[in-house]
């Protein structure tokens, strides 16, 4: 069981450990004297990766769905410690903890930062967040794309019909599906940085925050995030593509492939689109009726991005949300709570799953008036299989049993119960900043204990990965043979 696992994450290590040799390169050209902190990285990790790839290399015939589990899991564990290492040897942080943090949600796409003055940091450790967010971010489609509906997590073996060479001969083989997502990817990041470059970014801000959006991850340049350009147009073009990478990047290549009708993500995608302008149009309203805003469009402009920024978990700001009242803190709760689609970047529920409990509870409400009528339980034209009802409300129970877990802990370390809650949701739900002052959009996470910490740490790995897909591996069954 240990061999294949081993072999590719000893494969995942050594892209790391060449991701590391970029930041380095680029500390070169910088003329920064620091650069060898990233080579000493680099070479630490190919070592590391190289040694157990080329220790364990052999044919890969198939994946048990117990090397599925711990691959998963061990990989993202490994590749999160390893990936500290250039901010301790920077001075980035004091100590292992704060950059094990960073590691930790640059890699979830959660954007969740415990430093104070990100401006005063290098360019080449800003742009290792920046890269730890895009490996992150196509780490996690890989995963939701190719494993999520093998191991079945939450209804995605929903999805394993468009996936599986088994049936339909949708994308024959994962390294077809792979090479295009990772096209459609690097296309999306090389295009939002050229837009944003002529919305009025630098060129070094714009490619940092265009692997940060389309990630849907949240990190920045600045310490007041995108507050700090104050640019309609900057924000309109990230707004546009942390919608494009909250959808999946499967649907893309549907589209290319004109079988737009064909695809249970289109589905998806509209539900989401409906609810996203829903929420939109909704809070200008009551952002003009309120008083907080004037104006319409000003309103608009600021609930715009900052709701598509949350619903899909990205986590950047244009605005201090906090400051509109407690009304809208409780709805940017439900935001964070919805998600963007499956095959994407962007982290929580999912809206796929939001849409499978809706016709649940519609058909269980039929069936509660009229126990001897039948009725299937419907998304759309899809009628969904009761074991993805099943994998569905498991994972949605485990995802809100987690929340209230980590919000007990960290109650346990002296924080309120309104800020353990809020870093609670924040961090499973990869979206980022809180809705309490000391953890919001002016605030960081530099202040809590390292108990909290690392509790948040676990949070943040346990929403990217799907809550049961890590703790399947802790059960006693899993390591019976």
């Amino acid at each position: 069981m240990w061999q294949v696992v081993l072999m590719i994450n000893g494969y995942f290590i050594s892209i790391l450990g060449a991701a590391m040799l970029v930041a380095a390169g680029y500390d070169i050209y910088t003329t920064s004297a620091s650069w060898s902190y990233f080579l000493n990285s680099a070479m630490f990790c190919l070592f590391i990766g190289l040694s157990l790839f080329l220790s364990n290399r052999a044919p890969i015939k198939s994946i048990s769905v117990r090397q599925g589990y711990l691959l998963t899991t061990s990989s993202w564990a490994a590749v999160s410690l390893l990936s500290a290492i250039p901010f301790i040897l920077y001075g980035t942080t004091s100590n292992f903890h704060d950059a094990l943090f960073e590691a930790v949600s640059g890699l979830s796409t959660t954007g969740a930062t415990i430093l104070n003055d990100i401006e005063s940091l290098p360019k080449a450790v800003l742009l290792w967040r920046s890269m730890l967010t895009a490996m992150g971010g196509i780490g996690i489609v890989m995963f939701a794309v190719a494993l999520l509906p093998f191991l079945g997590i939450g209804g995605m073996q929903m999805f394993q019909r468009e996936n599986s060479d088994l049936n339909d001969k949708f994308m024959p083989k994962f390294h077809y599906i792979a090479k295009r997502i990772f096209l459609v990817y690097l296309f999306f990041c090389v295009l939002c940085a050229v837009c944003l470059y002529f919305a009025g970014m630098g060129w070094f801000d714009a490619v940092n925050h265009a692997m940060s959006t389309i990630a849907t991850a949240g990190f920045s340049t600045k310490n007041k995030s995108i507050l700090y350009f104050d640019n309609v147009k900057i924000e309109a073009v990230i707004s546009v593509f942390m919608l494009l990478g909250a959808l999946p990047m499967t649907f893309y290549i549907v589209l290319l492939q004109n079988k737009f009708h064909q695809s249970l993500r289109t589905e998806q995608v509209v539900s989401f689109l409906k609810v996203l302008f829903f929420f939109i149009v909704g809070t200008s309203f009551c952002l003009v009726f309120m008083g907080v805003y004037d104006n319409f469009w000003t309103a608009l402009r600021y609930a715009s991005f900052n709701i598509i920024s949350i619903t899909t978990s990205t986590g950047l700001t244009s605005v201090n949300y906090l400051a509109w009242g407690v009304l809208f803190q409780t709805l940017f709760i439900i935001f964070a709570f919805t998600g963007g689609c499956t095959g994407s970047t962007a982290g929580s529920v999912k809206i796929f799953r939001w849409q499978v409990v809706w016709a649940y509870l519609k058909q269980s409400m039929i069936t509660a008036v009229d126990p001897n009528r039948v009725v299937p339980v419907k998304v759309k034209q899809y009628t969904i299989d009761p074991g993805i009802i099943s994998s569905v409300l498991v994972f949605v129970m485990s995802f809100f049993g987690v929340i209230m877990a980590v919000t007990l802990l960290l109650a346990f370390t002296g924080l309120d119960f309104a800020t353990a809650f809020s870093a609670a949701v924040a961090t499973v739900t990869n979206s980022g900043p809180g809705i309490v002052a000391s953890i919001g959009p002016d605030g960081n996470y530099a202040s809590l204990s390292v108990v909290a910490k690392y509790a948040l740490m676990a949070a943040m790995l346990l929403g990217r990965l799907e809550v049961l897909t890590v703790l399947v591996v802790f059960t006693k069954n899993f390591w019976r043979k």
